[in-house]
């Protein structure tokens, strides 16, 4: 069952109404709390930003999702909808209980850093702690490897290094939020192509949940993602990548289970060469510098906000190389 376009297009509007328009009372919030980014050391701005973009995308996620379970179980979504719509929650309940409770844990995770500052070994056990979790629920890779224990450790491993890669990347107005927005949106349109509805809607909500923030993020900022933030864009672009069936016996495509690497190539890139640099100059891999490709291309003249959309422009381009690795669906 292809999912109509219609139930799309509520999933990213809806969202994107949630974030948007939440996300004032969400900065109330984080004022009231110490939920604050003060101007500091590697920071351009100068006055207190609330770190509201983490409970913002979490709200702009759970609530139309919750809403919508309600409208499908009073059958208000029409029956051609309700029915295969229900069948794929209930056949999924496990892991999709597994990913909430994931994106819930991981807020908090970055909220706790966030105000607190948590020292690196603590926040790790935390991560593997969610990521373990979520594979324990049925989320997993499996990359043709019939092993229990295999899957369990690529799938742990690939939550913890996506969730670090988007949370290293966020060093910028727009910066973390934007590549979110463009790996939900690829994941989004291949899920929708390819008839797996769950996927695409978990996607679109997330698209729309970070298309409502990045108004107040981009060019000037008037909330940050934060820890909470980032730690929760990372984890469902991370489920992303492991939810869709891009290669099965019925429609056979080895080189399919490529395209996360493709769609979250800059991330991921940007994670692998800052790590390199900092232990080859005997720096801990966990703190901070401005050696990430965005630092490098406003060193080299580029202006914050031009060196941010490069960036967009380029996850776009490779992303778009892994349309090479599927076929019809």
């Amino acid at each position: 069952m292809t999912a109509p376009f219609t139930l799309y297009l509520a999933a990213f509007v809806s969202a994107w109404a949630v974030a948007f328009f939440s996300l004032p009372l969400w900065r109330i919030w984080c004022a009231r709390n110490g939920l604050m980014d003060d101007p500091g050391h590697r920071k351009i701005h100068t006055a207190p930003i609330p770190l509201a973009g983490g409970v913002t995308v979490l709200t702009a996620l759970l609530l139309p999702l919750a809403i919508a379970i309600v409208l499908l179980k009073l059958g208000w979504l029409g029956e051609a909808s309700t029915a295969p719509l229900l069948h794929g929650f209930a056949k999924r309940a496990g892991q999709l209980t597994g990913i909430v409770l994931g994106a819930f844990g991981m807020t908090v995770v970055g909220l706790l850093d966030d105000r607190l500052e948590l020292p690196p070994a603590q926040k790790f056990i935390a991560q593997l702690g969610i990521a373990g979790m979520v594979a324990a629920a049925g989320v997993r890779i499996t990359l043709f490897v019939p092993a229990p224990v295999f899957s369990y450790a690529i799938t742990i491993l690939w939550l913890l290094i996506v969730v670090n890669a988007f949370n290293f990347m966020d060093n910028m107005n727009g910066l973390c939020g934007g590549l979110g927005a463009i790996g939900a949106a690829w994941f989004g349109g291949l899920a929708a192509y390819h008839g797996q509805y769950l996927v695409a809607l978990l996607a679109f909500l997330t698209l729309g949940a970070l298309g409502g923030f990045l108004p107040h993020n981009f060019p000037r900022a008037r909330a940050f993602l934060g820890d909470s933030g980032s730690h929760l864009v990372g984890f469902l672009l991370a489920i992303m990548a492991v939810l869709p069936h891009f290669h099965s016996e019925k429609h056979p495509q080895p080189l399919a289970v490529l395209v996360p690497l493709f769609v979250l190539a800059v991330p991921l890139g940007d994670l692998a060469w800052v790590v390199i640099l900092r232990l080859r100059l005997g720096k801990p891999f966990y703190i901070g510098d401005t050696n990430h490709l965005s630092h490098r291309l406003v060193r080299a003249g580029l202006s914050n906000t031009a060196a941010v959309l490069l960036i967009w422009l380029l996850a776009v381009v490779i992303a778009g190389g892994s349309l090479f690795l599927l076929g019809p669906p």
